[in-house]
């Protein structure tokens, strides 16, 4: 069975689950929603055994410490502060482009200036203002109208499925488009990716209607296992090339956009114009190095535990008996995937900060209504943590969330 459709959420839709503003399950409305919160933080930051770890669970401390003690081996820190890009910076920039086998790359401190700046520069030397691109991909659900509102750019969609698109669907979109984007992998959508011949073909489609091709690759790192190429041969198919230094890598923040020499020294003029050219971002390109350093090598382990993770939660939900259950993709492409059940999302993040409190074992995390009514989803992620569950173990700790979600299945 598919999972349901749903409609896309914006970055301020309180049913987002990293929405800033989101209401807490786990506490009553009013005062008891700062403390909700606040439970269920302090659930998931002491919870020992986790799927994943993700940055923002340490404290300005744990984040300053392990900065200064991983730092050194990625970088000479007796080297002078980085003021505007001239040191550590531009460090970043020429590992970045090694890596993507590109001619040059530029830092951003965010992914959205990132891609903004890439398809107006494509948009003026195209002279197509026409952008086609998924509709869940992030410039249309988490960006506010950015690109028609600052850049007078226009989208069109070569498909509305919650999939990749597919070539034909590119070939034969009616009317002309300057640039296509692929978010690869298509996070909304439950992180999906076309095969490597799918992907071939989507790229000579949109060189037939004389397109030029931008990867939206916030999360490409971690794509190879999926195409069983280097991260070189995959962004050769593009022209451009956006990635993210924080979403896998463990980074700070801050992003890169790789491409053609010209195109990249334009996209740093616009940076400038945007506000992007940023005083001492030498601790975010630290971040980055590290996590180029340490992470990048364990993403494709992470991505084959995750379908071990994944074949775990299947069976986990049918010994418990729950009458419908979806992880999505079945075979994550990443180390990334969605679970949807047909629960409140209320009741199932409730069930999850308990079990994190009373076992000390964070299984899933924020669940979210995802479509019909009764319908919850939620994303998971295995990185270096997730490594040291046994499938055995995931099986006992989705029996152990069913129990706490419904007690009467005891």
């Amino acid at each position: 069975m598919d999972a349901p459709q749903h409609r896309p959420l914006s970055p301020h839709d309180p049913l987002r689950p990293d929405a800033p503003d989101a209401p807490d399950p786990a506490g009553p409305p009013g005062d008891g929603e700062e403390a909700g919160r606040a439970r269920r933080t302090a659930a998931f930051r002491g919870a020992r055994r986790v799927l994943a770890r993700p940055a923002a669970d340490a404290t300005l401390a744990e984040a300053l410490a392990g900065l200064g003690a991983a730092a050194g081996g990625a970088y000479d820190l007796t080297e002078p502060v980085d003021a505007y890009g001239d040191g550590v910076v531009a460090a970043l920039e020429r590992r970045v482009a090694g890596l993507l086998g590109t001619e040059a790359a530029a830092f951003f401190p965010t992914g959205t200036m990132a891609q903004q700046v890439a398809l107006r520069c494509w948009a003026s030397r195209t002279g197509n203002p026409v952008v086609a691109l998924h509709p869940l991909a992030h410039p249309e659900v988490h960006e506010r109208g950015a690109l028609g509102a600052l850049s007078g750019l226009r989208t069109v969609h070569p498909t509305a499925e919650r999939r990749q698109p597919t070539a034909a669907e590119v070939w034969n979109l009616d009317e002309p488009f300057g640039t296509l984007v692929l978010e690869l992998p298509l996070r909304d959508a439950g992180f999906l990716l076309p095969s490597w011949e799918e992907l071939t073909e989507l790229v000579e489609a949109a060189r037939a209607r004389d397109a030029v091709v931008h990867l939206d690759g916030a999360r490409l790192w971690e794509c190879t296992a999926h195409f069983g190429r280097p991260l070189e041969e995959v962004a050769a198919l593009a022209d451009s090339v956006y990635v993210s230094f924080y979403k896998s890598l463990g980074g700070l923040g801050g992003a890169a956009l790789a491409g053609p020499g010209p195109l990249v020294e334009e996209a740093r003029a616009w940076r400038h114009r945007y506000g992007g050219q940023v005083y001492q971002q030498f601790p975010t390109a630290l971040s980055a190095l590290v996590g180029l350093d340490r992470e990048l090598p364990r993403l494709p382990g992470y991505v084959a535990h995750a379908r071990t993770v994944a074949q775990a939660l299947r069976e986990g939900f049918a010994r418990a008996g729950v009458p419908w259950a979806r992880v999505h993709p079945e075979v994550p492409h990443t180390h990334q995937f969605q679970v949807w059940l047909t629960g409140e999302a209320d009741a199932l993040t409730g069930a999850a900060v308990r079990q994190a409190e009373e076992t000390g074992a964070a299984l899933f995390r924020r669940w979210h209504p995802g479509g019909p009514p009764g319908v919850s989803v939620t994303e998971v992620t295995v990185a270096s943590p997730g490594l040291e569950w046994t499938a055995a173990e995931v099986v006992a700790a989705v029996g152990d969330f069913v129990a706490r979600w419904r007690p009467e299945r005891r």
